[in-house]
Order: structure tokens, then C-alpha cells, then sequence
């Protein structure tokens, strides 16, 4: 069920407000694992802290529980957006963790900048702080040596970059503009959401939420530069914010103007064919990750995730709610599927969870992240 007033994405994100009462080089962490003994598994949470950035390290335990590892400065400060409360970049995927390459990449959204970390294990060495070609960085998307970075204020603007010796190298003629409303308010709700790559990486999409209520989509050149002007999907009243893909390369969507999560199929030219929608029914459904043919949509608004499995016609199925703490965000899932962890902004709370085959939703406890109220930004191998 969809409804066509557009400031419903507001009374949505505004419930959580409610839930409150550099330079390159090797990053020092406050406190870090001595590397001996087996590989860890990590997981990593950013602060998002103003007063200055830092990504925490956690252990990964075999039960899925986190063990803190490091602190790691990033070189930059964190930014709030006027109105946001438990997640101050109303963004999903500010900290990009690139396996292949051991690279983790975060936004400095108060110093407009990008930071890199080479990855070992559970320890980051941080190599590079770069411009993000914008103001306000707030989402970051990788497909092999191309990375590009959302900006959100000034109207929104998207730069690319290519991994290069370590660091990032600006791509010629790659930025551009959304052209979004800079005025539009509140400002947490009219910032882009999300930037992501397709996946295969011809395409490039970015999520306007409610300025605009599109879902535009960029061709990605076989350059790395993107087309001039991206296809632009409309969405009236939906609020897009945040994207995943499901196993069959279909787009799952979540819509904060109706709290509702919808699959769309994504052609060649850039265009978004619906094939279904189906509401929450819970409060400021903004962020979504994938686990097989799962997906799970953070409710920030309710303290809660919602659980559907993705049919092969691309239905959805719902599995069912599951509470968290307060101010329900980012999430992410390990990459054999096997664990879910969710931050909870209100308490700069991580919450773990153990994925079942029949995607249900088990609680193993949760760690308080140091000064990270408002963060936004994790990662799992």
C-alpha cells in the first residue's frame, strides 16, 4: 500500500528525533589486537564523532558476538545534518569495505573528505585522505579500481575516483551534479541517501529521497566516467533512500515516505520496471541489506527490523519483525551470510544477530560503540 503525500517522510524520519532524550600515514589506534593467533573476522563501525572521526574495530567471536579490537582516527571529523538525530548522514553505506583489494574506504562528512585504511585482519593502517569533490560526503560505492563518492549538500553531487598506489585518484570530467533543491528542509530528509553500483558496474544509482523522490541512474563509461545526464526515476511520495540487489541482479528498494520496501526490475537504459511493494508498518523504514534471498529494512522509528525473503518472481514475502535498540540504522551482513549486525544510533549501539536458514532472526547481544551516538557506518567481512 503506497500514499501520495510526500511529507509522510517526514512525520516517518521525524520519529526518531523522539529516540533521543588530514594526512595519510598509520592511524593510531587507542586500543588494538596483538595479531597473533588465527585471522580474525572483522567487523567495523564508524563514530561519525565532529569532534573527530574514528572507525572501531570489533573481533568477530565464531558465535558471532563482537569483541572490541581498535580504534582507528581516520584523519577527518564527522558531520551532522540539521535535523537528524540518531543517524546524523541519513545515509546508508558511509564506511565501504573492498575485500578483494584489503581496502576500507570511510566518509569525514565534517571535513569534506574520504579516508582509505589498508586492511589486515582487524587492524587498519590509514593511507590516504583525500577531497571528496564535494560538500558533505555521505555514501561511498566500489566496483573493482572505481569508486565514487556521494555529496550531499550544495544540491548533491557524485565524484569518481580510481584505487590507485594505495590512495584515490580523481577521474577526469566524472563529477556531477544532482541538482537537487539546497534549500529544501528538513535537511536530513532532503540529502541524497545513497550512491551504488549496479552489479556489474555499468550502472551507477543514486537516491534522492525526498528532494525529488527519484531514483536516478547513471551509465557508467567504460572509462569509469559516467554519462552526462542520468535516467531519472520518479517515485512520487516514496521517499527512496537506500538500495541492495538481490540474487538475481533485481533492485530492492526501501521507501521512507511509505515505509514500505519494494523490488523493481532495472533494464539497460537505466529505467526502473516495479514488480512489487509491500508496506512495513512500522516507522521510518530507511536502510536495507541482503542475506541470500533475504532482505532486512531498518525501521529507525520504531526500534525494529523488517524481514522479507525475495520470491523468484521477485515477491516479497514477509518473515516478520524483529526489535533492536533504539534508533535502528546501517546495517551489514557477513559475507557467508551467517550474522546481521544493525547499528542503534539513539545509544551508539551495535545489535548482533544470527541469520537462520529460514531467515528468522536470532538476538546474540549487542556492544556500545565508544562516542558513537548519531554514527553512522559499518562493515563486515
Amino acid at each position: 500500500m503506497r500514499f501520495s503525500a510526500p511529507h509522510r517522510a517526514v512525520a516517518g524520519l521525524a520519529l526518531t528525533a523522539g529516540l533521543a532524550a588530514g594526512s595519510a600515514g598509520l592511524a593510531s589506534p587507542a586500543s588494538a589486537h596483538d595479531g597473533h593467533g588465527p585471522r580474525a573476522r572483522a567487523v567495523f563501525v564508524q563514530t561519525d564523532d565532529p569532534a573527530g572521526n574514528t572507525v572501531v574495530a570489533y573481533d568477530r567471536n565464531p558465535d558471532g558476538t563482537l569483541t572490541q579490537a581498535g580504534i582507528y582516527s581516520t584523519g577527518g571529523l564527522g558531520g551532522v545534518l540539521h535535523g537528524s538525530v540518531v543517524d546524523h548522514l541519513a545515509s546508508q553505506g558511509s564506511l565501504a569495505l573492498d575485500e578483494s583489494h584489503h581496502t576500507l574506504y570511510a566518509v569525514n562528512a565534517g571535513s569534506d573528505t574520504i579516508t582509505v585504511f589498508a586492511v589486515h585482519g582487524d587492524t587498519l593502517t590509514r593511507r590516504a585522505v583525500v577531497p571528496s569533490g564535494g560538500s558533505f560526503p555521505v555514501s561511498i560505492a566500489v566496483h573493482g579500481r572505481l569508486v565514487y563518492v556521494l555529496n550531499a549538500r550544495d544540491g548533491g553531487a557524485v565524484q569518481g575516483f580510481r584505487r590507485h598506489d594505495g590512495g584515490l585518484v580523481p577521474i577526469a570530467g566524472s563529477r556531477r551534479a544532482l541538482g537537487l533543491d539546497p534549500s529544501a528542509t528538513p535537511e536530513f530528509v532532503s540529502t541524497p541517501g545513497q550512491v551504488a553500483f549496479s552489479p556489474h558496474g555499468s550502472q551507477l544509482l543514486v537516491t534522492t529521497k525526498a528532494n525529488g523522490n527519484n531514483v536516478d541512474v547513471f551509465a557508467v563509461t567504460r572509462h569509469g566516467s559516467l554519462r552526462s545526464s542520468p535516467t531519472v526515476n520518479n517515485l512520487p511520495g516514496t521517499v527512496p533512500f537506500a538500495v541492495t540487489w538481490d540474487q538475481r541482479g533485481r533492485v530492492a528498494l526501501t521507501e521512507a515516505g511509505t515505509n514500505a520496501v519494494a523490488t523493481f526490475r532495472l533494464d539497460h537504459h537505466g529505467t526502473l520496471h516495479a514488480i512489487d511493494s509491500e508496506a512495513t508498518g512500522q516507522a521510518a523504514t530507511c536502510w536495507i541489506v541482503r542475506s541470500q534471498d533475504h532482505v532486512y529494512a531498518s525501521n529507525a522509528g520504531s526500534a525494529d527490523l523488517s524481514g522479507y525473503r525475495i520470491a523468484r518472481g521477485g515477491d516479497l514475502v514477509s518473515l516478520g519483525i524483529t526489535g533492536t535498540d533504539a534508533g535502528t540504522v546501517d546495517a551489514t551482513v557477513t559475507r557467508d551470510g551467517r550474522f546481521l549486525y544493525v547499528q542503534a544510533g539513539a545509544e551508539g549501539k551495535v545489535d548482533a544477530y544470527r541469520i537462520r536458514w529460514n531467515g528468522s532472526l536470532n538476538p546474540l547481544g549487542s556492544v556500545t560503540v565508544p562516542n558513537a551516538v548519531g554514527g553512522e557506518g559499518i562493515a563486515a567481512e
